[in-house]
């Protein structure tokens, strides 16, 4: 195996303002992170266009009937796995709609694994054991945009037809990477040389939960700003629920609850049958007429929520 020299990654040089790290005071250190935590947000903020751009792809995809991937090796792909772990609670979407595929499986999510990333072939083949085809979408994450995991899937996905979406924290002259939709998150070097799980991996995460809520907002999984496809699988959810029923339907704590064990736990359905004053029947109907989004269930209704 040859090893190419990485050194000329945005990600892999040395930061000058951390030159003496081991010399500072505990107070010192810790201001250092705070100010070059700033640059993540910046590198999320300049990178909008192509965010917005894969927020609309992979919508399209997914109205489409398709699937959302991410893909990545290292603490890139725990953080692809980490996102779409969220969704199924957040937006009660069923797992297999977003999966998050990491090099080296479950197991490489407690311990370490990264010596897959090498095996350009592996990234595509494990696509293809999760049936991804050509109505799919691909996010491939890789923070120094040379991972051979990452590159092969991308690869894979683009020759079928799927949408290839890369995100990294280098240029692309630096790392190009093959695919339809490029996201750069510039976050510059790392305070401990290429230690990517740094302002890399904090931006890669805010980036990531803009992708997967703008996804989930275009696909109608909110009303404002409340998360109506919550899952109620526990009590702090319950109480989410509850609140948004009360904030939304004007209704109290009681007779929310008697919607929402009516409504099978759904809020969205449970908010509906508040607007209409019907059944849950009559409530799933306007809901399935309206492609699961609230809003225009309530206007092809005649019906409508209490202004806020």
């Amino acid at each position: 195996m040859t090893c190419a020299d990485r050194g000329n990654l945005l990600t892999e040089q040395a930061n000058p303002a951390s030159a003496s790290l081991d010399q500072l005071s505990v107070l010192e250190l810790v201001q250092l992170f705070c100010e070059e935590d700033l640059q993540p947000q910046q590198a999320v903020a300049a990178a909008a266009h192509e965010l917005a751009a894969a927020i609309a792809a992979i919508g399209a995809r997914l109205e489409g009937g398709g699937r959302l991937f991410y893909l990545g090796a290292g603490t890139s792909g725990r953080l692809g796995v980490l996102d779409a772990a969220e969704c199924p609670p957040t937006f009660c979407t069923p797992p297999e709609l977003v999966q998050g595929v990491l090099a080296g499986g479950a197991p490489a999510l407690l311990r370490s694994s990264e010596g897959l990333e090498d095996r350009f072939e592996a990234g595509a083949n494990d696509l293809i054991a999760r049936g991804f085809g050509p109505a799919d979408a691909l996010v491939g994450i890789a923070a120094g945009g040379t991972t051979p995991y990452v590159l092969g899937g991308l690869r894979h996905a683009g020759s079928i037809g799927a949408l290839a979406i890369a995100m990294s924290c280098v240029p692309p002259a630096q790392a190009p990477m093959p695919c339809a939709i490029d996201i750069r998150l510039l976050t510059g070097p790392e305070l401990l040389t290429g230690s990517t799980r740094l302002k890399a991996g904090t931006a890669t995460k805010m980036a990531l939960n803009i992708l997967s809520t703008g996804v989930m907002v275009q696909l109608g999984k909110a009303y404002g700003n409340r998360m109506v496809d919550v899952a109620v699988t526990n009590t702090k959810l319950e109480d989410r629920a509850l609140r948004i029923l009360s904030d939304l339907a004007g209704v109290d704590r009681i007779q929310g609850a008697a919607l929402l064990a009516a409504a099978g736990g759904s809020v969205k359905t449970a908010l509906l049958m508040a607007a209409m004053g019907g059944s849950a029947d009559d409530a799933r109907k306007a809901l399935v007429t309206a492609s699961g989004r609230l809003r225009p269930a309530l206007e092809l209704a005649g019906a409508s929520l209490p202004p806020r």
